[in-house]
């Protein structure tokens, strides 16, 4: 059963990874080309690139399937061990709510403190250290989530009713990331950067995420409902 949903996640993840993909080509990738024209104006001089960037929008496409395929094998197996500990009714629900759930734990939460950024903004001595600041973030984020979700499931047990319930959930939450965002080293000041072109690529950053991961459960959960539909009819 758990090689099952494996197999569900990887088709559903490369899919979706191709959607988020598609996404990031038509919306991502010509503000992306008009950051590198920024950061090459500024520099006064053109760096030499490794891959062209026409080699590199190919690439985009392989990329965006690799990390889909990862992560869609990955929440099949976490889907596998939750799916009757979710309180959704149906598998499209359910795979839709974990999907949102991480989601939210795994990039919401952390590009709200380390929001995506050209290749231009930051000092490039400091990469490695905010590198490790923002993985660090998104581990604790989803711990967040994994606590938030274990003590809703707790006081649902206990009797309390379902506005209530959120609201301490939510409460407590927004205490631990409150604490998590005071913790945790400043973002890299986009100072010099025009605000225009840098909301820009930030909101097609956030789309493209929002792409992948909404397509991963919405692909994973008619997967499920169309296999359980068959067993039904079997």
């Amino acid at each position: 059963m758990v090689s099952t949903y494996l197999r569900r996640g990887l088709a559903a993840g490369l899919l979706a990874g191709l959607l988020a993909g598609l996404f990031a080509f038509f919306v991502g990738e010509p503000l992306l080309d008009r950051a590198i024209a920024f950061e090459e104006a500024s520099a006064h001089h053109a760096e030499e690139e490794v891959f062209s960037r026409p080699t590199q929008k190919v690439g985009l496409f392989f990329a965006t399937g690799l990390f889909g395929a990862t992560v869609g094998g990955v929440f099949g197996l976490v889907f596998a061990f939750f799916r009757e500990r979710l309180g959704a009714e149906g598998d499209l629900k359910r795979s839709l709510y974990l999907t949102a759930a991480l989601f939210a734990g795994a990039f919401a939460i952390p590009f709200l403190k380390y929001p995506a950024n050209p290749p231009s903004v930051g000092d490039p001595s400091t990469i490695g250290a905010r590198t490790a600041a923002y993985f660090t973030l998104v581990a604790l984020s989803l711990l967040a989530v994994l606590a938030a979700w274990l003590a809703a499931r707790g006081l649902r047990e206990r009797g309390m009713e379902n506005p209530k319930r959120r609201a301490v959930v939510g409460a407590g939450l927004l205490l631990v990331v409150s604490v998590l965002f005071l913790a945790l080293p400043p973002a890299a000041s986009a100072e010099g950067f025009p605000s225009g072109l840098l909301l820009g690529f930030r909101l097609s950053s956030f789309g493209t995420q929002l792409v992948f991961w909404a397509g991963l459960g919405a692909l994973f959960g008619l997967l499920c409902e169309r296999a359980n539909r068959r067993g039904r009819t079997a």
